[in-house]
Protein backbone atom coordinates (compact mmCIF):
# COMPACT_ATOMS: atom_id res chain seq x y z
CA UNK A 1 0.00 0.00 0.00
CA UNK A 2 1.26 3.36 -1.24
CA UNK A 3 0.35 5.87 2.19
CA UNK A 4 1.17 8.88 0.47
CA UNK A 5 -2.19 8.32 -1.76
CA UNK A 6 -4.41 8.11 1.44
CA UNK A 7 -6.18 11.23 1.63
CA UNK A 8 -6.17 13.36 4.94
CA UNK A 9 -9.36 14.06 5.84
CA UNK A 10 -10.70 17.58 6.78
CA UNK A 11 -14.39 17.41 8.85
CA UNK A 12 -15.90 19.62 11.16
CA UNK A 13 -12.74 20.98 12.36
CA UNK A 14 -11.35 17.61 12.71
CA UNK A 15 -8.32 16.23 10.26
CA UNK A 16 -7.61 12.55 10.64
CA UNK A 17 -6.63 9.85 8.45
CA UNK A 18 -8.90 6.70 8.19
CA UNK A 19 -8.28 3.08 6.01
CA UNK A 20 -9.90 -0.15 5.89
CA UNK A 21 -13.16 -1.14 7.29
CA UNK A 22 -14.46 -3.21 10.43
CA UNK A 23 -13.83 -2.85 13.96
CA UNK A 24 -12.31 0.73 14.54
CA UNK A 25 -8.31 0.73 15.67
CA UNK A 26 -7.46 4.28 16.78
CA UNK A 27 -4.14 5.36 17.02
CA UNK A 28 -2.44 8.17 19.07
CA UNK A 29 0.79 9.97 18.25
CA UNK A 30 3.07 11.42 20.65
CA UNK A 31 4.07 14.94 20.90
CA UNK A 32 6.48 14.92 18.44
CA UNK A 33 5.13 12.17 16.77
CA UNK A 34 2.97 12.06 12.79
CA UNK A 35 1.30 9.89 10.74
CA UNK A 36 4.20 8.69 9.57
CA UNK A 37 5.01 7.27 12.68
CA UNK A 38 2.13 4.37 12.49
CA UNK A 39 2.67 3.62 8.79
CA UNK A 40 3.58 0.05 9.19
CA UNK A 41 0.05 -0.32 11.39
CA UNK A 42 -1.34 0.99 8.98
CA UNK A 43 -0.65 -1.27 6.20
CA UNK A 44 -0.86 -4.21 7.93
CA UNK A 45 -4.00 -3.82 10.05
CA UNK A 46 -6.45 -1.54 7.08
CA UNK A 47 -7.43 -5.43 5.99
CA UNK A 48 -9.21 -6.22 8.42
CA UNK A 49 -9.84 -3.12 10.68
CA UNK A 50 -11.13 0.59 10.12
CA UNK A 51 -7.35 2.08 11.33
CA UNK A 52 -8.24 5.83 12.26
CA UNK A 53 -5.33 8.15 13.66
CA UNK A 54 -6.49 11.69 14.61
CA UNK A 55 -4.33 14.48 14.21
CA UNK A 56 -3.69 15.97 17.61
CA UNK A 57 -4.12 19.67 17.48
CA UNK A 58 -1.36 20.46 19.53
CA UNK A 59 -0.16 23.28 17.47
CA UNK A 60 -3.70 24.55 16.84
CA UNK A 61 -5.81 24.78 19.04
CA UNK A 62 -6.00 28.20 21.85
CA UNK A 63 -3.13 28.31 24.00
CA UNK A 64 -5.16 28.46 26.81
CA UNK A 65 -6.42 24.40 25.84
CA UNK A 66 -2.95 23.29 25.34
CA UNK A 67 -2.94 20.26 28.54
CA UNK A 68 -3.85 16.80 28.22
CA UNK A 69 -7.43 17.69 29.16
CA UNK A 70 -7.65 19.49 26.07
CA UNK A 71 -6.37 16.38 24.05
CA UNK A 72 -9.08 14.45 25.81
CA UNK A 73 -11.69 16.48 24.86
CA UNK A 74 -10.81 16.47 21.45
CA UNK A 75 -10.66 13.04 21.10
CA UNK A 76 -13.19 12.14 22.81
CA UNK A 77 -15.65 14.81 20.46
CA UNK A 78 -14.36 13.46 17.60
CA UNK A 79 -15.08 9.70 18.49
CA UNK A 80 -18.43 11.28 19.21
CA UNK A 81 -18.57 12.44 15.90
CA UNK A 82 -17.68 9.82 13.93
CA UNK A 83 -20.33 7.84 16.29
CA UNK A 84 -17.73 5.07 17.03
CA UNK A 85 -19.61 3.00 19.36
CA UNK A 86 -16.26 0.62 20.58
CA UNK A 87 -12.71 1.25 19.33
CA UNK A 88 -9.62 -0.61 19.88
CA UNK A 89 -7.10 2.46 21.05
CA UNK A 90 -3.36 2.48 20.75
CA UNK A 91 -0.76 5.48 22.02
CA UNK A 92 2.73 6.24 21.98
CA UNK A 93 4.55 7.87 24.16
CA UNK A 94 1.70 10.96 24.80
CA UNK A 95 -0.50 9.03 22.95
CA UNK A 96 -0.13 6.43 25.00
CA UNK A 97 -1.35 9.12 27.95
CA UNK A 98 -4.69 10.03 26.25
CA UNK A 99 -5.34 6.75 25.38
CA UNK A 100 -5.31 5.93 29.44
CA UNK A 101 -7.27 8.97 29.99
CA UNK A 102 -9.54 8.23 27.19
CA UNK A 103 -10.50 4.74 28.42
CA UNK A 104 -10.53 5.49 32.38
CA UNK A 105 -12.87 8.63 31.21
CA UNK A 106 -14.90 6.21 28.47
CA UNK A 107 -15.03 2.74 29.89
CA UNK A 108 -17.76 1.85 27.89
CA UNK A 109 -16.38 2.95 24.31
CA UNK A 110 -12.56 0.66 24.38
CA UNK A 111 -12.17 -2.88 23.65
CA UNK A 112 -8.95 -2.52 24.44
CA UNK A 113 -5.98 -0.71 24.78
CA UNK A 114 -2.35 -0.80 23.76
CA UNK A 115 0.35 1.45 25.09
CA UNK A 116 3.97 1.67 23.56
CA UNK A 117 6.51 3.81 25.70
CA UNK A 118 3.70 5.26 26.98
CA UNK A 119 3.93 8.52 29.35
CA UNK A 120 1.79 8.56 32.30
CA UNK A 121 3.87 7.30 35.18
CA UNK A 122 7.31 8.95 34.53
CA UNK A 123 9.28 9.79 31.29
CA UNK A 124 12.53 11.70 30.66
CA UNK A 125 12.46 14.98 28.53
CA UNK A 126 14.79 15.39 25.76
CA UNK A 127 17.01 16.82 28.57
CA UNK A 128 17.48 18.86 30.85
CA UNK A 129 16.83 22.19 29.36
CA UNK A 130 14.76 22.47 25.85
CA UNK A 131 16.49 21.57 22.88
CA UNK A 132 19.10 25.00 21.84
CA UNK A 133 17.30 27.07 19.07
CA UNK A 134 18.57 26.88 15.85
CA UNK A 135 21.38 24.05 16.71
CA UNK A 136 20.37 21.48 14.24
CA UNK A 137 23.32 18.72 15.34
CA UNK A 138 21.83 18.69 18.92
CA UNK A 139 18.79 18.16 17.79
CA UNK A 140 19.50 15.19 15.01
CA UNK A 141 21.10 13.41 18.30
CA UNK A 142 18.59 13.87 20.51
CA UNK A 143 16.17 12.85 17.84
CA UNK A 144 18.42 10.36 17.49
CA UNK A 145 17.98 9.24 20.72
CA UNK A 146 14.55 8.03 20.53
CA UNK A 147 15.60 5.16 18.83
CA UNK A 148 17.88 2.14 19.52
CA UNK A 149 19.63 2.79 16.11
CA UNK A 150 20.07 6.24 15.35
CA UNK A 151 19.47 5.95 11.82
CA UNK A 152 15.85 5.89 12.18
CA UNK A 153 15.63 8.99 12.65
CA UNK A 154 15.40 10.20 9.22
CA UNK A 155 16.31 13.47 8.16
CA UNK A 156 12.50 13.83 7.43
CA UNK A 157 11.95 13.49 11.02
CA UNK A 158 14.50 15.56 12.59
CA UNK A 159 13.66 18.26 10.24
CA UNK A 160 9.99 18.16 11.60
CA UNK A 161 11.56 18.26 15.53
CA UNK A 162 13.77 20.89 14.38
CA UNK A 163 10.50 23.04 12.97
CA UNK A 164 8.84 22.40 16.06
CA UNK A 165 11.52 23.56 18.31
CA UNK A 166 12.41 26.86 16.71
CA UNK A 167 9.04 27.85 16.20
CA UNK A 168 8.59 30.02 19.61
CA UNK A 169 4.34 29.75 19.58
CA UNK A 170 5.38 25.23 18.80
CA UNK A 171 7.74 25.47 21.51
CA UNK A 172 5.69 26.70 24.03
CA UNK A 173 3.42 24.28 23.25
CA UNK A 174 5.57 21.60 23.99
CA UNK A 175 6.45 22.81 27.16
CA UNK A 176 3.11 23.71 28.44
CA UNK A 177 2.05 19.72 26.80
CA UNK A 178 4.92 18.31 28.48
CA UNK A 179 4.31 19.84 31.82
CA UNK A 180 0.68 19.23 31.99
CA UNK A 181 1.67 15.28 31.45
CA UNK A 182 4.08 15.35 34.11
CA UNK A 183 0.82 16.44 36.51
CA UNK A 184 -1.56 13.94 35.14
CA UNK A 185 0.61 10.84 36.71
CA UNK A 186 -1.77 7.66 36.71
CA UNK A 187 -0.21 5.47 39.54
CA UNK A 188 -3.48 5.70 41.39
CA UNK A 189 -5.95 5.53 38.90
CA UNK A 190 -5.01 2.32 36.73
CA UNK A 191 -6.65 -0.51 38.53
CA UNK A 192 -9.51 1.22 37.53
CA UNK A 193 -9.30 0.06 33.92
CA UNK A 194 -10.63 -3.00 33.28
CA UNK A 195 -10.15 -4.13 29.38
CA UNK A 196 -7.62 -5.95 28.10
CA UNK A 197 -4.04 -4.09 27.83
CA UNK A 198 -1.51 -4.73 25.54
CA UNK A 199 2.29 -3.05 26.82
CA UNK A 200 4.68 -3.32 23.74
CA UNK A 201 8.06 -1.75 25.15
CA UNK A 202 11.81 -0.97 23.77
CA UNK A 203 14.02 -3.12 25.94
CA UNK A 204 16.65 0.38 25.54
CA UNK A 205 13.76 3.04 25.68
CA UNK A 206 15.84 6.09 27.37
CA UNK A 207 12.46 8.07 27.98
CA UNK A 208 10.09 5.89 28.85
CA UNK A 209 12.38 2.89 30.40
CA UNK A 210 11.60 -1.05 31.10
CA UNK A 211 10.67 -0.46 34.57
CA UNK A 212 7.87 2.21 33.78
CA UNK A 213 6.35 -0.96 31.10
CA UNK A 214 6.94 -3.29 34.29
CA UNK A 215 4.71 -0.60 36.64
CA UNK A 216 2.15 -0.58 33.63
CA UNK A 217 1.71 -4.24 33.88
CA UNK A 218 1.56 -4.34 37.42
CA UNK A 219 -0.99 -1.63 38.05
CA UNK A 220 -2.91 -2.45 35.05
CA UNK A 221 -4.85 -5.51 35.68
CA UNK A 222 -5.49 -7.49 32.39
CA UNK A 223 -2.47 -6.66 31.13
CA UNK A 224 0.53 -8.20 29.36
CA UNK A 225 4.07 -7.43 28.70
CA UNK A 226 6.01 -7.82 25.76
CA UNK A 227 9.92 -5.64 25.19
CA UNK A 228 11.58 -5.68 21.95
CA UNK A 229 15.29 -5.72 22.16
CA UNK A 230 17.66 -3.63 20.39
CA UNK A 231 14.64 -1.51 20.45
CA UNK A 232 13.92 2.01 21.26
CA UNK A 233 11.01 4.36 22.12
CA UNK A 234 9.30 3.68 19.01
CA UNK A 235 9.06 0.18 18.45
CA UNK A 236 6.51 0.59 16.09
CA UNK A 237 8.87 2.35 14.27
CA UNK A 238 12.43 0.66 15.29
CA UNK A 239 10.80 -3.17 15.05
CA UNK A 240 7.40 -3.07 13.19
CA UNK A 241 7.15 -6.73 11.73
CA UNK A 242 7.53 -7.97 15.91
CA UNK A 243 5.32 -4.98 16.87
CA UNK A 244 2.62 -6.00 14.11
CA UNK A 245 2.99 -9.56 15.13
CA UNK A 246 2.28 -9.09 18.74
CA UNK A 247 -0.49 -6.36 18.51
CA UNK A 248 -1.92 -9.09 15.72
CA UNK A 249 -1.75 -12.05 18.44
CA UNK A 250 -3.92 -9.63 20.78
CA UNK A 251 -6.37 -8.38 18.81
CA UNK A 252 -7.34 -11.67 17.40
CA UNK A 253 -8.09 -13.35 21.17
CA UNK A 254 -10.02 -9.82 22.49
Amino acid sequence: MDLSSIEIKEENGFKYLEEGEGDVLLLLHGLFGTLSNFNSIIRHFSSKYKVVVPLLPIFEMPIGDVSLEGLLTYVENFVEYKKFESVHVLGNSLGGHIALLFGLANPDLITTVTLTGSSGLFENSMGSTFPKRGDYEFIKKKTGETFFDPTVATKELVDEVFDIVNDRNKAIRVVYTAKSAIRHNLSDKLHQLKVPTLLIWGQQDNITPPFVGEKFAELIEKSELHFLNECGHAPMMEKPADFNSILQDFLDKN
